[in-house]
């Protein structure tokens, strides 16, 4: 059984809370690999893949022979095009590729809820009552965050839905970065130091993936 601190939406704490074990009780014959595997898929699909360089067909200039073959005492030239020369094409250079990685979505979802696990058995998913946001305001956003953790740390805030004051109040701070329930995945667990979930993601996290 794991439990986490529960805080009340004002950054007070209020008790504490059983989280469901199969989302934060999970293990695995190979975690590291497995999660290793996911990790460099997800860092796999964000490279766009258009970067590219122009070979000796696609820049500027004559195909004419710069210099005769002979009788110029210099080595033999061929056109101002070549890879050699300042201008000319580059000889192997880098083409447009597409990075995507395929992987199974069971494996997705398996190094998610060991990512989950791990936070949860070092204390690091925390609780929260539903936030109060009429308005934004950055202002008490940090003071609640200043109540719970007190110290500077990169953050991870879960909502269930897109809640836009909270994300308003939230988005100016640095290090703190918010998602939605339904859209979780290991790599940004695991780029975070505290993880911190409203219980209506709580129990929408639960739906979706246990």
């Amino acid at each position: 059984m794991v439990e986490a601190i529960k805080y009340s939406s004002q950054g007070e704490q209020i008790g504490k809370v059983v989280l469901p074990s199969g989302l934060f009780e999970v293990e695995t014959a190979q975690p590291k690999t497995l999660i290793y595997e996911v990790i460099k898929m997800y860092n796999a699909n964000q490279r766009q893949g258009t970067v590219g360089k122009k070979n000796r067909s696609m820049v500027s200039g004559s195909n004419r022979k710069l210099f005769r073959q002979k009788g110029t005492g210099n080595a033999r030239v061929g056109m101002r095009r070549t890879p050699i020369r300042v201008g000319g094409g580059m000889a192997f250079g880098i083409v447009p590729k597409d990075w995507y990685r395929p992987i199974p979505k069971k494996k997705k979802r398996l190094a998610l809820k060991l990512a989950l696990s791990e936070r949860a058995k070092n204390g690091q998913v925390l609780i929260v009552e539903d936030f109060q946001f009429s308005t934004p305001s950055t202002r008490d956003a940090k003071e609640i965050l200043n109540k719970m953790i007190g110290a500077t740390a990169k953050i991870l805030i879960i909502t269930d839905g897109h809640n836009l004051p909270v994300v308003r109040s939230f988005r100016n701070l640095e290090k703190v970065k918010c998602d939605r329930a339904d859209g979780l995945y290991a790599y940004e667990i695991l780029n975070c130091q505290y993880l911190i979930m409203t219980e209506s993601a709580l129990k929408k996290a639960e739906e979706v993936f246990a």
